[in-house]
């Protein structure tokens, strides 16, 4: 999906503002965007005020993060929410298209509240959301809306420690901490993913499929979400008659560094296709889009007909609706999941000083379910 332009722009400002002096080439091979795209941007930036462009790089006008420490330090008070200057910081992973939604959601509620934004984006690397939120906090921002990697649970417990003690009011976005754990009593917006792998499932057992089997990621919390709640829904449905769970590609796993000893042992999981064959199911539910796009691009060259032959499901209903085959999916709420965060940070933030504290809010919306044209009544031969 392609990224929109005015996030691209604020990337590009996060990352010039942050060292002072880029290379357009250097943001381009980042951005995975064109040289032209990213000169395009920089023409339009540099117009409006908010950077400096030369012959081939681009520098920032006001060293955000240093004039932001230097206040700081010098004890400079932190403008309130609405007064000039006011900022959140939305720290996100890079390459994550289903997060430009979540994102769009919070944009509009904290700009309705005379809120800069100040968008950071974690590197794909273990642990690299903390130098974004050190970098951030550095500026001078009020609070943070958050959406950690958590590629695997270890990932997710390296970061309780930093991320539970922070001073500014945070707001977890699609992220539920373990019960118990140290952040279970942080500020947190999410999609209810059991509710959207039921909706999936009853849709596929209205139409008379009995054999299902999943088809998910396993590097993120949404990921291992999916997973179990598959599992549990499948196990507990009589009408369910076999169920399976796989992997829908062979690189949605967490870094072999953060899986589990046993896991990384583990003989190697079987391809979706010759699973589905060898179980002689009739239905799948995939995440994310592409794997499921990918897998309906493979039927076809198999021969086998979609809807007709076998139902699809995806799970995220990103680009679903593009395919050849437009994709029944399931569309977690991702601009609400934004607005929800972003109104309760503000809530917080606007509390006055020395009043008791709000309670701390868990914050569950449900998905829908877009019916198009991959889920068909099971037909005579896959009964």
């Amino acid at each position: 999906m392609r990224e929109p332009v005015d996030l691209r722009r604020q990337r590009i400002l996060g990352v010039v503002r942050s060292r002072g002096a880029v290379r357009v080439g250097d943001l381009a091979a980042e951005l995975e965007v064109s040289v032209v795209t990213v000169r395009r941007d920089v023409e339009e930036l540099a117009r409006a005020g908010q950077l400096r462009r030369g012959h081939g790089v681009v520098r920032s006008i006001v060293p955000v993060e240093e004039a932001g420490a230097v206040g700081a330090a010098a004890g400079v008070p932190r403008a309130r929410p609405g007064e000039d200057g006011a900022a959140i910081g939305l720290v996100v992973p890079e390459r994550h298209s289903y997060l430009f939604e979540i994102l769009h959601g919070a944009r509009t509620v904290l700009e309705e509240a005379g809120m800069r934004i100040a968008l950071h984006i974690a590197p794909a690397v273990s642990g690299g959301e903390r130098p974004m939120v050190e970098q951030a906090l550095a500026s001078g921002v009020q609070g943070l809306l958050i959406a950690p990697r958590w590629r695997g649970l270890g990932a997710e417990e390296a970061d309780y420690g930093w991320l539970g003690s922070l001073e500014v009011p945070t707001v977890l976005m699609e992220r539920r901490p373990r019960p118990g754990s140290a952040l279970h009593a942080l500020d947190s917006v999410c999609s209810d993913h059991w509710y959207g792998v039921h909706l999936a499932v009853e849709h596929l057992i209205s139409l008379g499929h009995r054999r299902i089997v999943l088809g998910a990621r396993d590097d993120s919390p949404t990921a291992r979400a999916v997973r179990a709640a598959f599992a549990a829904i499948a196990a507990e449905r009589a009408e369910v008659e076999d169920w399976a769970v796989t992997l829908s590609s062979p690189t949605a796993v967490p870094e072999p560094a953060e899986r589990p000893r046993s896991e990384s042992a583990a003989e190697p999981t079987p391809d979706v296709l010759d699973l589905l064959r060898a179980r002689g199911a009739t239905a799948a539910v995939l995440h994310g889009d592409v794997d499921a796009l990918m897998l309906v691009q493979r039927f076809q060259e198999a021969g086998i007909r979609v809807p007709e032959d076998f139902s699809v499901v995806a799970y995220d209903d990103v680009v679903a609706a593009l395919g050849s085959t437009p994709l029944t999916a399931v569309a977690p709420p991702k601009t609400e999941v934004g607005r929800a965060a972003a109104e309760l940070l503000l809530h917080r933030l606007r509390r006055p000083a020395g009043e008791r504290p709000a309670p701390v809010r868990r914050i569950e919306l449900l998905p829908d379910l877009q019916v198009r044209g991959s889920t068909g009544p099971v037909s005579e031969a896959g009964e």
